[in-house]
């Protein structure tokens, strides 16, 4: 691991770990946990064997990133922000859930956050739902299903309420049509960033 700090009260049992990251006091990593490289993973941060972190990924204090959760690069995660990969959970110590638990996939759906996102203080994700490029999530959103690139989201449940600009401004209307006062970045500059894919229906 070339050039990663690691505090001292910090517990990191995977070596798949990208240069320039930053591993901050009781932060916990498992084994089989990827963090890419120059990435800020704050106070207390827990990430669970199969969690993916890409480059460029800051996690503030006391977020939980589980199995099944990806992570692409460039994402703020804010602090207490709580992901799920489990929509009917039990404890798998039950007896009467065992056969359930049994195997990963009875119960585990996986969460993908898209490059670019911000997601606020305390907001929740729900799990098996794709937050789209760009977009951002507010503090204390619950998020129950898909957003789109470029959305802004807020409530609880969340809902759509706006569109944001790549530097996370607020556009005051649709990200498609009007340039950013903050930054000056133009609709289709914010069109180009985004794959025949992600870009839904005008």
């Amino acid at each position: 691991m070339q050039d990663v700090y690691i505090h001292p009260a910090a517990i990191v049992e995977t070596d798949q770990i990208g240069a320039g990251s930053r591993i901050w006091a009781h932060a916990h990593l498992l084994g089989g946990a990827t963090v890419g490289a120059n990435c800020n993973l704050g106070d207390g941060v827990f990430l669970e064997g199969g969690a993916i972190v890409g480059n460029n990924v800051t996690l503030k204090n006391h977020v939980c990133v589980w199995d099944g959760v990806v992570i692409e690069d460039d994402v703020f995660v804010g602090p207490c922000v709580a992901f799920t990969n489990d929509r009917y959970p039990r404890s798998p110590r039950m007896p009467s859930v065992a056969q359930r638990y049994a195997e990963k996939e009875n119960w585990l759906e996986c969460t993908m956050v898209r490059r670019g996102v911000t997601i606020g203080a305390n907001a929740t994700i729900l799990p098996g739902v794709e937050l789209g490029a760009y977009c951002v999530v507010a503090a204390g959103a619950v998020v129950t299903r898909n957003v789109a690139p470029f959305a802004l989201v807020a409530g609880t449940p969340a809902r759509e309420t706006g569109s944001v600009c790549r530097c996370g401004r607020p556009l005051g209307g649709s990200f498609r049509e009007l340039e950013c006062l903050c930054c000056g970045e133009t609709p289709q500059q914010r069109l180009d960033l985004l794959q025949p894919n992600e870009v839904s229906p005008s």
